[in-house]
């Protein structure tokens, strides 16, 4: 089964917004790859990065069929991804353990969210 694990870091939480140039601290980026090692030897890491501060984003919204788009920041958002792993494992569990152990700030939040997978929409015949 496929997971994504969704980063959700005490930086980016509420109102907050980092710094104008805002990248992670190096250490914490060290300590973050040893984690990803470590975690790539018992599950099957697919793919996995961070992501750039929404001040640089944009969002696409939806209303009646016609898109509205917003550049960033995004004031509104009280939480905002930060950055996400994609891995296969047996289960839900082995992925949560995983995602206990990972390197991360006091406030940060990691969401574990299953993948929809082709055998999800088989028809019965």
């Amino acid at each position: 089964m496929k997971f994504m694990m969704l980063m959700i870091p005490a930086v980016y939480q509420g109102a907050k917004q980092p710094e104008p140039g805002f990248v992670p601290d190096p250490k914490k980026v060290e300590r973050m790859g040893r984690f990803n090692e470590e975690m790539a030897k018992s599950l099957k890491l697919l793919d996995l990065n961070g992501l750039h501060p929404r001040s640089t984003g944009a969002r696409v919204a939806f209303h009646n069929g016609k898109p509205t788009i917003t550049d960033g920041p995004f004031i509104e958002a009280k939480e905002v991804l930060g950055g996400f792993w994609l891995v296969e494992a047996d289960s839900k569990a082995e992925v949560v353990k995983w995602a206990a152990k990972c390197p991360a700030e006091d406030g940060d939040t990691i969401e574990v969210r299953q993948v929809f997978g082709p055998e999800d929409f088989k028809l019965a015949q």
